[in-house]
């Protein structure tokens, strides 16, 4: 069976699809979230990086920019950031996260095109 992962995830504005993720440690979090906020956020993350998505709790992952950051919480310290998101977020735990979960900011910028070709069509003749 592989280990469960749990990630907080925080929606600033409902009416919009923009969501930010922290990936944590379950226990160590549902203890901080009951009130013992003296364990140090070290413990209670997996790492200071949040992730985004522009479909809601759902959608490819990706590193949050600072201009993200910025725009959400007015400010793109990551200890921050990570604070408010554990404080108003809501916690989700997923058996695992599938590659396919990880977006590519490149994806739709000639990345992933296929430009062997076998030439025709290229010299206008």
């Amino acid at each position: 069976m592989a280990p469960t992962l749990t990630k907080v995830v925080y929606q600033p504005d409902s009416r919009e699809s923009t969501a930010f993720h922290v990936i944590v440690n379950s226990a160590e979090y549902a203890r901080w979230k009951g009130g013992e906020t003296s364990i140090p956020l070290v413990e209670v993350v997996d790492s200071f990086q949040v992730f985004s998505t522009q479909q809601g709790a759902q959608g490819l992952l990706g590193k949050a920019s600072k201009q993200e950051l910025e725009n959400a919480f007015g400010t793109s310290r990551d200890d921050d950031v990570v604070k408010i998101i554990l404080e108003k977020g809501k916690s989700e735990t997923t058996d695992a996260i599938r590659s396919s979960d990880w977006g590519t900011k490149n994806a739709g910028k000639g990345s992933f095109i296929d430009n062997r070709g076998t030439g025709r069509g290229t010299t206008g003749v």
